[in-house]
């Protein structure tokens, strides 16, 4: 799909997306079977085929308690879609949900944004489980983080609380770029929390030894896959909280949309900061006016010059 806005929630999904640049796939299973979790995915695609965007938030609490913070969510990734820079969503993010949760809700979560014409994947990690990675240069899979990356991983630097704890924090964000047959998975605490039936905890370690005994040309089933292994790790009981795994691959399609819906886009561009000049009370978000984003949604050259320096996965 060339152009998706928000594709994702907080029920159970078993299904997978395409979009320009990069596949998902999604297992979320409620915990004890309510049509609602504390775990909340969601996706989205820009109006220029570029700017790709993942979430995973594991909300304190369960069920319908978190559903208007569910809706919240979706509605700040919307209105951050458009942008090049992840920085000002993870900062909304952090702020909205300090604004809207109760009872001292907080959520851990990953925010990733992968721009397809550099294949640059930054990750934003606030308190959650580190990511998995495949890399398929090295044949092997590792716990996705600044360190594992070398020199010129690290963009920015912050403590990296939980959404919702402190409106001022700032929030580091590392960037990686990814190859084809590359695959990076993301995961809720429930698995590496899974335990055997003699309590021991999986771990993750243990996670990794599991996640590296699948076939990485196989994505498709991946997450499906890794869900029941964790499973029969516990003894069939299953994870004692909501799961949400989503598995990432870059699929090489076509990284930008074709010339006149870019071009239909860079003056929306415009249109959005007259609205938001003009009509103070419109919820819109300041659009982004960097290099990358106003020229780079006309020009492919402008777009790419995101991943230089970037190491490789």
């Amino acid at each position: 799909m060339q152009c998706m806005e928000v594709w994702g929630g907080q029920g159970e999904s078993d299904s997978g997306v395409t979009m320009p640049g990069i596949d998902a796939w999604v297992v979320s299973r409620p915990y004890e079977g309510h049509d609602a979790g504390g775990d909340i995915h969601y996706l989205s695609s820009c109006g220029t085929g570029r700017i790709s965007r993942m979430l995973v938030a594991d909300v304190a609490g369960h069920g319908q308690k978190v559903a208007k913070l569910a809706a919240s969510l979706r509605g700040v990734m919307r209105r951050y879609v458009n942008y090049v820079d992840q920085g000002k969503l993870v900062e909304r993010l952090n702020v909205e949900f300090a604004a809207i949760s109760q009872e001292g809700r907080f959520a851990t979560a990953i925010v990733a944004t992968y721009f397809a014409p550099s294949r640059t994947l930054v990750v934003c990690n606030a308190a959650h489980p580190r990511p998995l990675a495949y890399s398929s240069r090295r044949k092997r899979w590792i716990a996705l983080e600044p360190t594992a990356l070398g020199t010129g991983s690290e963009v920015s630097h912050g403590a990296n609380l939980p959404l919702g704890i402190e409106e001022s924090e700032r929030y580091e964000q590392f960037r990686v770029n990814l190859r084809t047959g590359d695959l990076v998975v993301v995961y809720s605490d429930a698995l590496t929390e899974a335990r055997d039936p003699a309590g021991k905890f999986l771990g993750e370690e243990g996670l990794l030894k599991m996640v590296a005994e699948l076939d990485p040309a196989s994505p498709a089933e991946m997450a499906r896959l890794l869900y029941q292994r964790v499973v029969a790790f516990t003894g069939g009981a299953g994870p004692g909280d909501d799961v949400t795994i989503m598995v990432l691959r870059p699929n090489g399609l076509a990284t930008q949309a074709p010339f006149l819906k870019r071009l239909g886009a860079g003056l929306r561009f415009f249109g959005v900061l007259g609205t938001r000049l003009f009509r103070k009370a419109t919820p819109v978000p300041w659009p982004e006016p960097s290099y990358e984003n106003v020229v780079g949604s006309v020009l492919p050259g402008a777009s790419r010059r995101v991943g230089r320096g970037v190491p490789e996965l």
